[in-house]
């Protein structure tokens, strides 16, 4: 009787451990699909956010076809840019505050990045380099040797395993490759590139503020059309005869348009009795000097800047938008000019002030000239040339999106040209890999709103 209890226990105990085991085997399965249901409920949600993606290019295409014409820059009033639903998705544009004085913002900025108010690698001298922030005298000659066909800087790529382009850059990501590129000199303290210092992110200078490295100001694809948006011929004063200046002046609607057109013809043909004694305007800067010395008022000069030029170029290629271009930018501009560095600091915080209180009143770049003075010396040295401009064509829109219940972070960058008149993608390179840029705001909005 003994032996049988025994046995019993035995079994007993043994049904017991097969149940825990087969209870455990159970709650593993379960276990893992719990985990394969949320990977899967991720992956759709990435898939999600890529339509969204394309969503927001598409949006942004015709954001840019009704509101960027004739090289206006869409503002924030005429677009959304945060947190714009597409389906169970949102998407965001990460922008730069063209009204900022100061990079201390702990926020990313949402908008549009006009590329016309930055430097263009192709065609800006060594000079405006140089005074960049981060920027060394031999990496700005490297730079010149990889876009030249010369080789005069020739450094040494051997051990690299590639050798110098000579060629034109194509990509702002090129300037990987130039000899002597680092992550602090392209990127600076802003890693993910959202213009803010995030938590993740060193202050190397422990200024409060995020420097950001060279991809800030720079790009490649500023190209500006010299003719109506309906393919017709600017006037070019160079070539007019008075007549047709005093006309051109009339049907502006300008005041005094006789004696202004009389002022401007002497002014570019000081020698009437020597025909091939010329003095052109440089550019359109060069021209709003030249007639406001002579009397022409803002307004009047406005009137007449959408149909002239100086140039019988189809394109402007390397232009700078004053109207959006940063503190820094503006003062590497200004010194590569040969302003000194406090008149060049001075008069990029003036140009910054002036546009924030008159932001009725950039179209015409006339008002560099009233925000600066006549007589200022950066005015007269930007009026030697033609590389200042109030209009851009191209436009970079780095959109960000999540899928439902805020799964799925994604992020591409698009670069978008409406030179032609219609926008067409001309780049478009995928940031996911930088990591989250939409800031803690955005974060913790999205975590409310998912677990309520």
């Amino acid at each position: 009787m003994m032996q049988s209890s025994r046995q019993r226990g035995s079994v007993l105990i043994i049904v017991l451990w097969v149940a825990i085991g087969l209870v455990s085997i159970a709650l593993y399965f379960a276990n893992q699909m719990t985990y394969e249901l949320r990977a899967s409920d991720n992956r759709v949600s990435g898939v999600i956010a890529d339509q969204a993606i394309e969503g927001a290019a598409r949006y942004v295409s015709i954001a840019l076809a009704n509101y960027a014409t004739n090289g206006a820059v869409p503002d924030n009033t005429e677009i959304r840019c945060e947190a714009v639903p597409v389906g169970d998705a949102k998407f965001w544009l990460i922008g730069r505050d063209p009204a900022a004085t100061s990079a201390n913002a702990s926020e990313p900025y949402f908008g549009l990045v006009d590329e016309g108010g930055k430097l263009n690698l192709n065609n800006v001298s060594t000079n405006v380099f140089l005074y960049l922030p981060n920027m060394s005298s031999d990496f700005a000659d490297n730079l010149m040797d990889w876009r030249g066909t010369n080789g005069i800087y020739s450094p040494d790529y051997t051990s690299l395993g590639y050798q110098s382009k000579y060629a034109p850059f194509e990509t702002i990501d090129e300037l990987r490759l130039v000899s002597g590129a680092t992550v602090d000199m392209l990127a600076g303290e802003d890693v993910n590139r959202n213009g803010v210092l995030d938590k993740n992110e060193k202050d190397l200078n422990s200024n409060g503020e995020v420097d950001p490295g060279l991809f800030e100001y720079a790009t490649v694809y500023t190209r500006e059309p010299n003719f109506h948006a309906d393919g017709t011929s600017l006037t070019n004063v160079n070539t007019a005869t008075e007549a047709q200046l005093r006309s051109m002046f009339q049907s502006a609607g300008t005041s005094s348009s006789t004696s202004m057109a009389q002022s401007l013809y002497r002014s570019i043909h000081p020698n009437p009795n020597n025909p091939r004694t010329v003095n052109n305007c440089n550019g359109l800067l060069d021209l709003a000097l030249r007639l406001k010395n002579a009397g022409m008022s803002s307004d009047d000069f406005a009137k007449l800047e959408p149909n002239i030029t100086t140039s019988t170029n189809v394109y402007f290629r390397g232009r700078v938008n004053v109207n959006t271009a940063c503190a820094d930018v503006l003062i590497a501009m200004f010194m590569g000019a040969n302003v000194d560095e406090s008149t060049a600091t001075s008069a990029a915080q003036s140009l910054i002030n002036y546009r924030q209180q008159n932001a009725t009143r950039l179209s015409s770049i006339g008002w560099v000239i009233d925000a600066l003075g006549n007589n200022s010396p950066v005015v007269t040295a930007l009026a030697r040339g033609n590389n200042v401009t109030t209009r851009s064509y191209q436009f970079l829109a780095d959109i960000a999106a999540v899928g439902p219940f805020g799964r799925g972070y994604r992020r591409v960058k698009f670069v978008f040209d409406v030179s032609d008149g219609s926008p067409k993608i001309l780049y478009r390179q995928d940031l996911s890999r930088l990591g989250w840029a939409l800031g803690e705001k955005a974060r913790e909005t999205l975590v409310a709103n998912n677990t309520q």
